[in-house]
């Protein structure tokens, strides 16, 4: 990973936490930040009908999987993940967005390939990567994400969002290999 010079963090800034988290806002007002950006995002969609890419992690730990619901858009139990930035590798955005949102550094990815999709009038190519975790712990960030939890695989919540089982079908397949 390429890191930012050491001049452009103040003295004593820790580098490696979450970029959110350093700035020291109220989390009320970063979640009113997300939801107001949000709600501008999805008109911008709607006039500019974008192509967009982004990524979606499945992070396991043995047989379960761990599950976020955000604090904008639809309620829905999610896959953390985010939008890859202007030439960034769509596996370096998962690491940024892991550690971001989650803080957990994942070195090892197993790509599960890409959906392609259409929500709020944008295209969007999402890449699916998977990774083990040597533990369930994680320290979300509570401005972008009201809760994340571990899922036993077999007993999902009810209400998921439209990408969590077309993902883990793609995860299943990856584990069991070529036939």
């Amino acid at each position: 990973m390429i890191a930012a010079p050491a001049w452009m963090y103040p003295p004593g800034h820790d580098r490696n936490a979450p970029y959110a988290a350093s700035m020291h806002i109220p989390v009320p007002v970063r979640r009113l930040g997300y939801r107001g950006a949000y709600a501008l995002l999805r008109v911008y969609w709607f006039v500019r009908r974008p192509r967009l890419i982004g990524v979606k992690c499945v992070l396991t730990f043995g047989e379960d999987v761990l599950l976020v619901r955000h604090t904008y858009g639809h309620k829905a139990w999610d896959f953390p993940g985010g939008a890859v930035k202007r030439g960034e590798q769509p596996e370096f955005t998962a690491q940024r967005e892991m550690r971001e949102e989650l803080g957990v550094d994942v070195d090892q990815w197993r790509a599960l390939g890409q959906i392609r999709t259409r929500m709020y009038h944008k295209h969007d190519m999402l890449h699916c990567f998977a990774a083990e975790l040597p533990s369930q712990a994680i320290t979300i960030d509570l401005g972008e994400l009201a809760a994340a939890r571990w899922f036993p695989v077999g007993r999902l919540p009810v209400e998921l969002s439209r990408y969590v089982r077309p993902i883990l079908l793609r995860l299943t397949v990856a584990r069991s290999g070529p036939a």
